[in-house]
């Protein structure tokens, strides 16, 4: 498994043109069944990875991000609770922009490694608590 963790680049694009509005637009982190989905440079919406023939890769309830803050470049949130997961393994953490409809959600953000190594995630019927990174970067920089 080649481990990506990068923002999709149309995201970038968005983020040049005010498409994206990383405090103000609703953020939302999605957990991934990544035997679902891979990884696309040319992905750009949600539609581009739910309702795939592999089905919706999304495990759990979408969340949406509290406490954002961006500074020096440089975007955070508080830790997210996903409650009650249950289903496949989590391999994979998706940030997007949430309007909705799936077709105008615009991606930001694919992650598949944790502490340097990949998501292996069981989900049991427990919370599931994303702690965001705290080094430099945080939760990605610009």
């Amino acid at each position: 498994m080649v481990l990506i963790n990068q923002l999709y680049p149309l995201a970038k694009q968005q983020f040049l043109s005010a498409g994206i509005n990383m405090m103000s637009d609703t953020i939302k982190v999605a957990l991934l069944d990544l035997t679902k989905y891979t990884f696309s440079s040319s992905h750009q919406y949600l539609s581009d990875l739910v309702g795939g023939s592999g089905g919706d890769p999304r495990i759990g309830t979408d969340q949406t991000l509290t406490n954002k803050s961006v500074t020096n470049g440089i975007f955070n949130a508080a830790a997210t609770v996903v409650p009650s997961v249950t289903g496949n393994p989590v391999e994979g953490l998706l940030l997007y922009k949430s309007t909705g409809t799936n077709s105008t959600s615009n991606l930001i953000l694919f992650v598949d490694t944790g502490s340097g190594a990949g998501i292996a995630l069981i989900p049991n019927g427990t919370n599931i608590t994303i702690s965001w990174d705290t080094s430099a970067n945080q939760i990605f920089a610009l």
